[in-house]
């Protein structure tokens, strides 16, 4: 007698993938509702897909209802579920993600996404979001990017960034983004042997970016990427010049 032969096939993935994606915020046959953003707008997903694919989503959809007598896990809540801290474009990019395992993305959400993924514990979900973030970084968005890759320990993309200002850090200084960079992750980009602008015109982008921040003096805002500035790189006549400015609007302690 013949022995038994078994094998597992593989269908037309992209089929597949297709239907799914008919699935993404259709209310027909959806068993769950968001809320999402200011504008309230409404996403509809099926705990099934959400909770098989994020653990985020099964811890909520298991928790007991408020007030039940009924042991958590028994009776899943009915929603909707308000979401009112995330924008609905970016919740529809996580949504997609989660049916599909790819993601539309575009550089005003990006960001945004990436905060999501990390958020939702979406591992694959960050790769892409950093390999696109790194794929399209500009001049105006890089100091956002590097903002977000410290805050998330993102090693790769902070180390991306990086080498990104350095190739022209005399015009990502004068970037609303690098006026809103926090002092550790300033101080960070100070400590670069290779930054491209002169010493004299990085020392100004720092008292520019101080007083960006209204609410504290700037010499205490400043206070730790001044300790990265090398100063002894400049000429007599540019520390003649740092000084003069130094005595009208104080940056470095004397």
């Amino acid at each position: 007698m013949a022995g038994s032969c078994s094998a597992q096939l593989q269908g037309e993935a992209a089929a597949f993938t297709a239907a799914l994606r008919t699935l993404v915020n259709n209310p027909q046959f959806s068993d769950v509702t968001f809320v999402v953003g200011r504008e309230q707008q409404k996403v509809f997903a099926h705990r099934c897909v959400l909770a098989c694919r994020c653990q985020a989503f099964r811890g909520m959809f298991s928790q007991g209802l408020v007030g039940s007598e009924d042991p958590p896990g028994s009776i899943p809540p009915q929603g909707p579920f308000i979401l009112g801290n995330v924008q609905p474009e970016v919740f529809l990019a996580v949504i997609e993600f989660l049916y599909t395992n790819s993601v539309t993305l575009n550089s005003h959400i990006a960001l945004e996404v990436l905060t999501s993924s990390v958020e939702y514990g979406l591992q694959d979900l960050c790769k892409l979001c950093i390999k696109f973030i790194k794929d399209t970084l500009s001049v105006e968005q890089v100091c956002e990017a590097l903002q977000a890759a410290v805050t998330y320990g993102q090693t790769d993309l902070q180390q991306h960034c990086l080498a990104f200002i350095e190739g022209c850090t005399a015009a990502v200084v004068r970037t609303r983004g690098f006026h809103e960079l926090s002092d550790v992750v300033l101080a960070q980009v100070l400590r670069s042997d290779r930054l491209a602008v002169d010493e004299l015109d990085l020392v100004q982008a720092v008292r520019e970016w101080g007083h960006a921040v209204l609410e504290r003096p700037v010499p205490e805002v400043a206070a730790l990427p001044v300790r990265e500035l090398r100063l002894p790189l400049l000429a007599p006549k540019e520390l003649a010049t740092l000084e003069s400015h130094n005595q009208r609007d104080l940056l470095i302690p004397v």
